[in-house]
């Protein structure tokens, strides 16, 4: 069982003052009208999205799914933070009409690419210090690894996400970073959020290998697994009340089972 101690509201992040112009929270692109996505135009980016799944690097439909049932569902404006630049990072923006979509990935040039093509898209670079060959698999909290994100920009912590998705960073070979940081980060997101809905929906992909794995069932916790769908994992974290310190995951004892897909399939 792992205990942490901090402040809440991320103040165990000494957080870098954004070079460029922060967007306040409910900037005007998302209040400046709460109609959703017509449904037609969900479905249809829906349908091409998933076209064609089976090719590297894409999500497969039943995942694509999954994460659109809560997006679908999530009130206007929604706000959807996405670890990493993926082939379906204007799906997400595009789907989430009216609320604030927010990427951040470990490549610059990628996050500046992103931003010069799509000029109405929000995305940070950030730099992760973790490899997936540093993986401890016991006392993950107190390892050498530095898991907590602290270079975005400060408001971006202040945010209430309604839904976050860790996508990234690249987690597939030794060397990589991988996304013992990811998870950390979002796991403390969820539980210290000030505002906001109490429940935040986290989905991890690539649940299968052993970092995102050992990750989710520390960070995240077994008891809030909600579904898996292929390699894709839900968890439905509940935001907690200021406090000293408290327990990821109080019943951790409990065996972590990610393989185990779950046979409805929403939408």
């Amino acid at each position: 069982m792992l205990f942490f101690a901090f402040t809440f509201g991320f103040t165990f992040i000494t957080t870098r003052d954004a070079a460029r112009t922060s967007r306040p929270i409910g900037s005007a692109t998302a209040t400046a009208t709460k109609s959703p996505l017509p449904r037609s135009v969900f479905d249809a980016l829906l349908h091409y999205a998933s076209i064609n799944d089976t090719a590297s690097g894409r999500m497969l439909s039943a995942e694509l799914k999954s994460i659109v049932s809560v997006l679908r569902h999530c009130a206007t404006p929604c706000n959807f933070l996405v670890f990493g630049i993926t082939h379906e990072t204007l799906l997400w923006n595009s789907l989430n009409h009216n609320g604030r979509t927010v990427f951040v990935d470990e490549s610059s040039y990628l996050v500046s690419e992103l931003e010069e093509k799509h000029p109405g898209i929000e995305a940070y670079d950030v730099q992760f210090t973790t490899k997936v060959s540093e993986l401890p698999v016991q006392n993950l909290l107190f390892s050498d690894c530095k898991l907590a994100i602290n270079d975005l920009p400060n408001h971006i912590y202040d945010v209430p996400w309604d839904i976050i998705l860790v996508d990234g960073p690249c987690g597939y070979f030794t060397a990589a970073p991988g996304r013992m940081t990811t998870i950390f980060t979002a796991g403390v997101l969820a539980r210290s959020k000030r505002g906001g809905v109490e429940k935040t929906h986290l989905f991890v992909h690539e649940i299968d290998r052993d970092v995102e794995k050992v990750c989710s069932d520390e960070f995240l916790c077994r008891e809030n697994l909600v579904e898996t769908k292929d390699n894709l994992g839900h968890f439905v974290v509940r935001k907690m009340a200021a406090a000293r310190g408290f327990e990821f995951c109080p019943n951790s004892d409990s065996s972590f089972s990610p393989g185990s897909n779950s046979s409805d399939d929403d939408d």
